[in-house]
């Protein structure tokens, strides 16, 4: 078990594979996605990495995030999240992932906020086929209906389907399919819609229930930051020797 990603909803587009079928795929970019920090099994009772991607302002960074991005040596992220890993996938800190992280033909499962719809009926919420359109109903042919009992119990059981705010819920997608990664854009092509409006943080995980891919990097993709070529300065001239000429 190894880390995902944060991603965030780009949009929908479309691609065309080898033979011309349309392959609806939904865009999302991973921006400078870093490892924050670790969590262990002797600290903290489970091995976890948390990952934080996009820029966020220092000023309306608090004092106590500034000090925690500080300590892993990383600039104020837009988004934290946690990823459970094995006790083999760790990632050194400050580490970037990159969206090779996930290969073409992966499966994966795909996080996100649902869209809200506020308040909303019940046929629209829980799929109900409404009253009859005739035979003594009148008005009420969208209602949901009777809800409770006669004398025993007498009440309304708690979680019954009515009508109340819909969407805006944590929702988790299982099997989607990677179709491409552009490591130019920083880009990954998930086949199928996602849930999320565009702009949303989204989070990539391998799938739980098919096979892991024989290609995907382990413990993961990360970038190779290479560092900075240091010119030596030119030797300065005696001084003394100048102002004898």
């Amino acid at each position: 078990m190894r880390a995902g990603l944060i991603a965030k909803k780009v949009g929908m587009s479309r691609v065309f594979a080898q033979g011309g079928e349309h392959i609806p795929v939904t865009l999302l970019h991973v921006d400078n996605c870093q490892v924050v920090t670790h969590k262990t099994t002797a600290k903290d009772g489970y091995n976890a990495l948390q990952l934080g991607v996009g820029k966020a302002k220092v000023k309306r960074t608090t004092q106590p995030m500034r000090g925690h991005f500080a300590k892993a040596k990383v600039e104020p992220k837009s988004r934290l999240a946690e990823f459970r890993i094995a006790d083999d996938a760790f990632i050194d800190v400050g580490a970037e992932l990159t969206v090779e992280h996930f290969v073409a033909g992966q499966m994966v499962d795909v996080t996100g906020t649902s869209k809200g719809k506020g308040f909303a009926g019940a046929m629209k919420r829980h799929n109900f086929s409404g009253l009859r359109a005739t035979h003594g109903v009148s008005i009420s042919h969208r209602s949901h209906g009777s809800t409770g009992q006669c004398q025993d119990p007498g009440r309304v059981f708690k979680g019954k389907k009515m009508a109340g705010h819909m969407g805006s819920e944590r929702k988790t997608v299982l099997n989607l399919e990677v179709v491409a990664t552009d490591m130019d854009e920083s880009l990954i092509l998930v086949k199928g819609a996602i849930p999320g409006a565009k702009g949303s943080w989204i989070l990539i995980n391998d799938a739980v229930k098919k096979p892991t891919h024989a290609d995907r990097p382990y413990p993961g993709a990360v970038r190779v930051v290479e560092a900075p070529v240091v010119e030596e300065a030119a030797p300065a001239e005696d001084t003394a020797e100048k102002s004898e000429e």
